[in-house]
């Protein structure tokens, strides 16, 4: 055997031989079920075939509530995952746990990885950015409410534009009761559509402290005369079948898929569900309307959905991957794709000039009404976000203040009254943790 054969062969064997180098594993905990899901596990295998350092572990933690009681006792227990996903309303309780969180502008500082806060969508950065400018969590899946809205309904009643004002909506719901449809209009999340995005739309507080960004001595202001108005006009409707009630967080869809009500606010990320469940029905897709006795232009809307947290306690090695994850996760292509897929809002500038230049939009009509509403105003004071204590269960308060509303057994203002004393009751309860 000549002295080249013996010399490949013991490179061969040692490369045979020698242990295989292991990538560092990074755990992801989600909310992500179904289709979402599987786009997320989709996300994370491309980006591990991408490199050979890392594997990110996507694990499903059930809903949102679910996936943040989880992080916060396993961080307890001490085997927290590196990254985990957590709903806008917990913004405000995650940055509070100082020793649970790495702040992802100090994560992408420590690891050297290229990082612009600038090239994210202001609308979307301002709900986890800290008053002097710090972004704590990684946007992810940002969503905002709109109008959604059904084109056969409304031809056949003779209507020709969707109505942008909340004077509109009730002429336009009339005329569509006067056509034969049952139902007007409905509403999911409640609390979120009709109380803080009101709030947002129209320029309005909805808490002291500006909504809660410059401190958690914050008191809410959302039993005042413009909220008690809106949603004591909604009960009248209610009466008529301008609006009608169908459940709360995402319930009252169904009364839109039936084509019982003609129109629904519901989150942009219910896009891909009513494709879905109105296959061949022509929807429109229409900006969120404004109370034109309050505001002469409207103000943006705020986000829901969740960002993404880094947990302290884990290894340098871990961090250095979740820095890399993010990067790519920020990337054009990846949240293009993201948002095409899902309907929730491209979090970059970049992101959303791509999916123009892919023709995303000509492709898919009112695809890009979200965004558009999210950016065609500098946010205010009052439209940037809200950042409370105990917030998640403020929203189930509102819930059940409201539905007393809709069924006749109180006023609005004693509702918001209610709710007012009993949420303030949760941010000084979240105050006092922070002592």
């Amino acid at each position: 055997m000549s002295i080249k054969s013996i010399t490949g062969l013991a490179v061969a064997m040692a490369l045979f031989t020698s242990p295989t180098h292991a990538k560092t594993q990074i755990e992801w905990w989600h909310a992500m079920g179904g289709a979402l899901g599987q786009k997320v596990n989709q996300i994370a295998s491309d980006f591990n075939a991408s490199q050979s350092e890392y594997e990110i572990k996507p694990v499903y933690k059930g809903t949102y509530a679910e996936t943040m009681t989880s992080a916060v006792a396993s961080f307890r227990a001490k085997n927290q995952p590196a990254i985990v996903q957590v709903f806008e309303v917990g913004t405000a309780s995650m940055m509070g746990a100082k020793k649970a969180v790495f702040p992802v502008y100090q994560l992408m500082k420590k690891t050297n990885e290229p990082f612009d806060p600038n090239s994210y969508l202001s609308t979307v950065t301002g709900y986890y950015t800290t008053s002097d400018g710090k972004m704590m969590s990684l946007p992810f899946n940002s969503s905002t409410p709109v109008l959604y809205y059904n084109k056969a309904l409304f031809k056949k009643a003779g209507i020709e534009q969707p109505p942008k004002t909340w004077k509109e909506m009730e002429a336009v719901s009339q005329k569509l009761l006067d056509s034969g449809v049952k139902c007007g209009f409905t509403t999911t999340w409640q609390s979120w559509t009709q109380i803080e995005n009101f709030g947002a739309r129209n320029n309005l507080p909805i808490a002291t402290k500006n909504n809660g960004f410059d401190g958690v001595d914050t008191t809410f202001l959302f039993n005042k005369a413009p909220f008690v108005n809106h949603i004591q006009q909604m009960a009248d409707w209610s009466k008529s079948g301008i609006f009608k009630y169908g459940g709360r967080q995402s319930d009252a869809m169904p009364l839109f898929y039936t084509q019982e009500c003609a129109m629904v606010m519901e989150s942009s990320a219910g896009f891909a569900g009513i494709k879905e469940n109105m296959r061949g029905l022509d929807i429109g897709v229409s900006q969120l309307p404004y109370d034109d006795t309050l505001v002469q232009k409207p103000a943006n809307t705020i986000i829901g959905g969740a960002s993404l947290w880094v947990m302290s306690g884990r290894p340098d090695a871990e961090y250095n991957g979740v820095a890399k994850f993010f990067t790519y996760l920020s990337s054009p292509e990846v949240q293009a794709d993201w948002h095409q897929a899902t309907g929730y809002l491209p979090v970059t500038k970049a992101a959303y000039a791509l999916t123009q230049q892919q023709g995303f939009y000509q492709q898919n009509p009112g695809a890009d009404t979200a965004i558009l509403q999210m950016t065609t105003s500098e946010p205010t004071t009052n439209s940037k976000g809200l950042r409370f204590g105990n917030f998640l269960q403020t929203r189930e308060i509102v819930d059940e203040e409201l539905e007393k509303v809709w069924s006749g057994k109180q006023t609005a203002q004693a509702a918001l009254d209610n709710a007012v004393v009993r949420g303030n009751e949760q941010l000084r309860r979240f105050e006092r943790t922070q002592q």
